[in-house]
């Protein structure tokens, strides 16, 4: 097996499927089956089983699994190794994150770093789902809760500030009582993937009137004047017509944190990237934090 071929091996293992494997290494399902198809006939044994479902890898290609995402560990390493210290960082590095940092915080942050290394291709990778570093969806993730299992190193980033935000032609409530009534704007409540981004709570005693799995889709419906939500502070510089309302009674408070897969230490490459990451995120959320409501009479 060349590492061509385990490169494919290991995509289609991870998706569990060709269509899922497809885009990432930029071929058409159908000649990933071929690939798939030679290498079992080269092995002269099955590596997946193959149903409606999609590919799921047999204990032979488990074992193969395990071998071949040492072998990819290790050629990371050698490639670190070809990196000076003081050269720019190069390659792709992929980053998972749940789409409120990933639309108002990556997007400068990864153009920050990129400007400083030419040779590097950063890929944002936002989903309505904790992302899976076990099968090497992203080189790393940021999450608003530190895993609890798993080989992983995980690193504190920054803490972060919600309030209650309407648009601003809209009257503001007197107090919590005058929620009663108005329509609230939330996540969907059988999608939230994280306890910590149940951000409503007993503030949506009459249900979430209004929800989307993802927070920017929940701030468009704030900005068409469709109720009242929580919103990032760092979001609202992005939508100055909303404001925030009832500042002093609904104010939460959470963090980012970065995690990676525990081999990832040894990678000189992908610490050079994190810490770059962990410094411009801490900055961009002071940036954007520090005047949220530019429009709000003192």
């Amino acid at each position: 097996m060349n590492w061509d071929d385990m490169r494919v091996f290991l995509a289609v293992a991870r998706a569990e499927s060709l269509s899922g494997a497809a885009p990432a290494l930029r071929m058409d399902p159908a000649t990933l089956g071929r690939r798939i198809a030679r290498l079992e006939q080269g092995l002269g044994a099955a590596l997946f089983v193959k149903s409606p479902q999609g590919y799921a890898v047999t204990d032979l290609g488990a074992r193969m699994q395990d071998a071949a995402e040492q072998a990819e560990i290790a050629l990371g390493r050698a490639l670190d190794m070809g990196q000076a210290p003081s050269a720019g960082l190069s390659g792709q590095i992929r980053i998972g994150a749940p789409d409120g940092c990933a639309n108002y915080l990556l997007p400068q942050v990864c153009a920050d770093i990129q400007a400083d290394n030419p040779e590097l291709e950063v890929q944002i990778l936002s989903l309505p789902r904790v992302v899976n570093l076990s099968r090497r969806e992203a080189d790393m993730a940021i999450t608003v809760s530190p895993p609890q299992a798993g080989r992983l190193t995980v690193q504190k980033i920054t803490d972060y500030h919600l309030h209650l935000a309407q648009h601003r032609d809209l009257p503001d409530p007197a107090d919590r009582d005058a929620l009663r009534g108005r329509a609230m704007v939330g996540y969907i409540p059988d999608m939230i993937f994280d306890a910590a981004l149940d951000y409503l709570g007993p503030l949506a005693r009459d249900g979430v009137h209004l929800a989307s799995n993802s927070v920017s889709v929940q701030l468009q419906m704030l900005r068409a004047g469709q109720g009242i939500g929580i919103v990032h502070d760092f979001a609202l510089p992005f939508a100055p017509d909303l404001k925030r309302v009832l500042i002093d009674d609904v104010s939460l408070t959470r963090s980012f944190y970065l995690v990676r897969h525990d081999a990832d230490r040894r990678s000189e490459r992908l610490s050079r990237f994190a810490d770059l990451l962990l410094a411009g995120l801490k900055a961009e959320v002071a940036r954007l934090e520090f005047n949220p409501d530019p429009g709000r009479p003192d």
